[in-house]
């Protein structure tokens, strides 16, 4: 099917009956195509299809520990195969992607994830689990990655950094509601079957986003392997790209660290959430999706570095004040927390597309290994940290990994007009 696209779309014929469908001409540049509600909103849903699963299992994790007869470190990993699928594939998606276009590779992601996801209702040991998570995982960056070039190929300037913004918000929605969904289900349910539910807004999905995201206009193949490693290189000695990677690392570590084991610090005495309380929890992202919007109108006010310094900052006081006792305390804490976070991931993903200008696509794939790669990293030292001093040696742990975004950012960002 994807050969089939690309033949079509390489011939003289298909380009101008896409133009003519579209009332437009095939050399409108970037920045002339209407940013239109119908459009926005598609890439917010694309946003929230991409992470509707990815995080979904951190609600029940105390009931897929109990069932599963796994530790708390087994635990981690079962959020972390997911997110350690995403660093894997991410580049190599980035190189398909460059070769053989953005719409295509979008839609069959988004339909093999639904897929993934109906699986795991046949998950009957934690091997099993964790692998069904891991192909979970290999469907992301054919959402993410593949996106985020198409949005810097089709926009530029402000417009580029609005429908970025829209893009995150919609990851933020997709994240709560996975969470909060499977959560109730959960409830309702066995979580076998809640997973058979969680499935159908990515199989409908597709649909969706087949009949409504518009065609690339921008897109020029690259399919020599050759050319996509000397783009690998160049990438791997650009400083703008190298600081988005290594900030991305340690804004996902905390993250994933931080929204793994509030579940298992607020099932515990004296709090003792279930799944469905627990799935309440992260209305807290929410506030992401009002709030990363927003990202793209300070962005040219205050640039890059000082953006991602303020969130940082305000993510680090979110860490320390859920230590204090009580639920509502925490769940603001976490609020504040998670904010800074989706405001941080926003500049950084802008700044990507806003600095690349050849090779988007490796170049997002590259960011998003690193960025879950400490997801990963995250979700496992961050279980060593809870099994030997529970929650409080946890916020040690994402403390540290926040101090190190802040110095990252700090040094190798660089200041407006720069």
């Amino acid at each position: 099917m994807r050969l089939y696209i690309h033949t079509l779309a390489s011939t003289a014929y298909f380009p101008r009956l896409l133009a003519a469908c579209s009332g437009t001409g095939l050399t409108m540049p970037p920045e002339e195509r209407p940013l239109t509600p119908l459009l926005l909103f598609t890439v917010t849903l694309i946003g929230a299809f991409a992470f509707l699963q990815v995080y979904s299992v951190q609600a029940i994790l105390p009931l897929l520990l109990r069932d599963l007869q796994a530790t708390v470190v087994q635990g981690g990993h079962i959020v972390g195969a997911t997110v350690l699928a995403v660093a894997f594939m991410s580049p190599f998606m980035g190189m398909l992607s460059d070769a053989v276009g953005r719409k295509g590779i979008i839609v069959a992601s988004v339909f093999f994830m639904g897929l993934a996801t109906a699986a795991m209702c046949m998950a009957g040991s934690i091997r099993q689990m964790v692998l069904l998570r891991f192909l979970q995982g290999l469907a992301v960056p054919g959402i993410s990655v593949v996106l985020i070039a198409y949005l810097g190929e089709e926009f530029r300037g402000h417009r580029m950094a609005r429908v970025m913004s829209f893009y995150v918000a919609g990851t933020v929605l997709g994240g709560f509601s996975g969470r909060f969904l499977l959560g109730h289900l959960s409830v309702w349910t066995p979580w076998r079957q809640a997973f058979l539910l969680l499935a159908l807004p990515n199989l409908l999905g597709a649909v969706l986003v087949w009949r409504v995201l518009p065609a690339s206009r921008n897109f020029t193949p690259n399919p020599n392997a050759h050319a996509s490693l000397q783009m690998l290189a160049q990438h791997l000695r650009n400083r703008s790209v190298l600081a988005a990677c290594a900030l991305g690392f340690f804004v996902l570590f905390s993250l994933v660290g931080c929204f793994t084991y509030v579940n298992l610090h607020l099932a515990a005495p004296p709090y003792q959430l279930n799944t469905a309380q627990l799935g309440n929890i992260f209305a807290v992202y929410l506030l992401g999706v009002v709030i990363t919007p927003l990202a793209g109108r300070l962005l040219p006010r205050l640039g890059f570095r000082n953006t991602m310094l303020l969130a940082l900052a305000m993510s680090m006081c979110g860490l320390l004040l859920s230590l204090q006792p009580g639920v509502p305390g925490i769940v603001v804490a976490l609020a504040i927390m998670s904010s800074g976070v989706f405001i941080t991931q926003s500049a950084t993903i802008s700044f990507i597309a806003y600095k690349v200008e050849k090779g988007r696509s490796l170049a997002s794939g590259l960011y998003y290994m690193t960025y879950y790669s400490g997801g990963f990293i995250g979700a496992w030292l961050c279980g060593i940290a809870y099994t030997h001093g529970h929650w409080p040696a946890t916020v040690i742990a994402l403390v540290t990994a926040q101090a190190v975004g802040v110095m990252i950012a700090w040094v190798w960002m660089p200041r407006r007009g720069d």
